[in-house]
């Protein structure tokens, strides 16, 4: 890999904020029904690409220069049957503030309106692990596990 850590971790908060979290624009779909968002910049591409809706996987990852680098693997999952008004708003936001020194997901804890998003992660962006849950006033209605690292 060409780019320093701190760029492909400079870059993966970009391409988050331009993606999913931002409500990018869906590329072609790479699989039957999947959700796919590219962002890119000089050398660097990112790919999201998820499937489902309620109960949804993913995988997040960037290439240089064509070659893959870095991935992150992601099962998500509504725990309630009916989401609550602001879900969407609430998790979204939460993504937009992704901590640079931790581009997994969004910050360890992220509140809005009766919402609380919290995060935990170990390891670093070579390899890691980690959970996200969103909270309704005092109940859990969301969880996404993910894990991911470098890629050689």
């Amino acid at each position: 890999m060409n780019c320093t850590e701190l760029a492909l971790k400079e870059f993966l908060v970009k391409a988050k904020k331009n993606t999913y979290a931002g409500d990018g624009s869906l590329s072609v779909s790479s699989r039957l029904s999947s959700k796919d968002l590219h962002y890119a910049e000089g050398d660097l591409h990112y790919i999201d690409t998820y499937l489902g809706s309620a109960n949804f996987i993913g995988e997040e990852a960037v290439f240089e220069n064509q070659v893959p680098v870095w991935g992150m693997n992601y099962y998500g999952k509504m725990l309630v049957p009916d989401i609550p008004e602001g879900f969407s708003h609430c998790l979204k936001s939460a993504l937009k503030v992704v901590p640079l020194e931790y581009p997994f997901r969004g910050p360890a804890v992220f509140e809005h309106k009766e919402f609380t998003y919290r995060c935990f992660w170990q390891g670093n962006l070579s390899n890691f692990t980690g959970n996200e849950e969103i909270y309704f006033n005092v109940t859990g209605i969301y969880k996404l596990s993910f894990h991911g690292g470098m890629i050689r």
